[in-house]
């Protein structure tokens, strides 16, 4: 693992800036991948951007970045994205600053000195895995990054950019067909951290040894497929939607259970029966109750002992289920099973 501290001057970053919306921002010549096709968007406010741009220009020191050195030789932002954007941005005219523009509203010296100005950048090159581990104990600061945006850094190719183009825009194929049964967002990568996690534990790996082993795949057939397969199983099961049903690990569940012949309509019986019980306080429980049959997920409210006295009183010592009588120290009060 190598890594290396150089000073980069705004104008060489700015040089050949291009930003092509969900298709990616580079610039350095075009040698740089700032912000790589369908990852998350630009999310600094404007009060944000604006303090990058005026401690650039008081000379202050902006923490430092961090690129990767890629094989082909060429960059890619693993750290500074946001910042990198917001000086770019600001360079190119795409905003102004106290009703100053970068062309029309600065001096010349104040555009050279925004210019001249040096970035701290750390670069670093060696295996995927040992860039990620490195990253992560990076002490990050500004916008934090998730777990899959780190990851997204490292694994990079072809297999990742079909993989986002399914699950890492607005209006992504994922989000169209499952935004009802999933949290988070997908420009935040959580719907394809999902999706990752899902597959990885129906196959016993790590998120990263399996988009290690597909980085050079050209495109994401078998995750994609893998997931729409999950969430038609949840359609077909479970027919009649509920709130409770959203973020919910289906893709769990499915591994587990999706081998299983289940009756929809006896499972909605059971369904309307358990949300209208009382005693059970988890309704999102549920689920995974009717699948796999462990009462914990219910959550069900514990029985006092005057409580099932009450209930032996009531049935007067016989049990529902077989019809016998019984002392009350032979008797188990329980919610669901009699």
């Amino acid at each position: 693992m190598k890594i290396k501290l150089q000073e980069t001057p705004v104008r060489e970053i700015f040089e050949g800036y291009r930003d092509s919306a969900e298709n990616g921002v580079v610039g350095y010549g075009g040698r740089l991948n700032i912000r790589p096709a369908f990852q998350r968007e630009y999310i600094y406010k404007d009060k944000q951007r604006d303090e990058v741009i005026r401690t650039v220009q008081k000379d202050f020191p902006l923490n430092v970045m961090y690129w990767v050195l890629g094989d082909d030789g060429n960059y890619e932002v693993l750290d500074g994205q946001q910042r990198t954007i917001s000086i770019c941005q600001y360079v190119n005219g795409d905003y102004c600053i106290d009703h100053r523009y970068f062309d029309g509203g600065l001096t010349d010296d104040e555009r050279e000195q925004i210019l001249d100005y040096r970035l701290m950048v750390y670069i670093c090159e060696g295996t995927d895995r040992e860039k990620l581990d490195w990253f992560e104990i990076v002490n990050m600061v500004g916008e934090q990054l998730t777990a899959q945006e780190r990851r997204n850094a490292v694994y990079t190719g072809e297999w990742l950019t079909e993989a986002k183009k399914y699950f890492s825009r607005n209006g992504c194929p994922a989000y169209a067909i499952a935004s009802d049964y999933m949290k988070g967002s997908p420009i935040r990568q959580e719907y394809l951290e999902t999706a990752l996690r899902w597959i990885t534990a129906r196959d016993g790996k790590d998120i990263r040894d399996y988009m290690g082993e597909h980085q050079p795949d050209t495109n994401c057939n078998e995750l994609w497929l893998y997931f729409q397969t999950v969430i038609n199983w949840v359609r077909a099961t479970f027919p009649k939607y509920r709130k409770e049903m959203k973020g919910l690990d289906w893709g769990i569940f499915y591994n587990k259970y999706g081998a299983g012949n289940c009756d929809p309509k006896q499972l909605e019986v059971r369904i309307v029966e358990l949300m209208e019980d009382d005693d059970v306080t988890r309704n999102a429980g549920v689920y995974e109750y009717l699948l796999g049959g462990e009462e914990k997920h219910l959550s069900i409210r514990a029985f006092t002992s005057k409580m099932a006295r009450a209930a032996y009183e009531r049935q007067k010592g016989i049990c529902p289920k077989c019809g016998k009588h019984f002392a009350i120290d032979d008797m188990q009060a329980d919610h669901i099973t009699p």
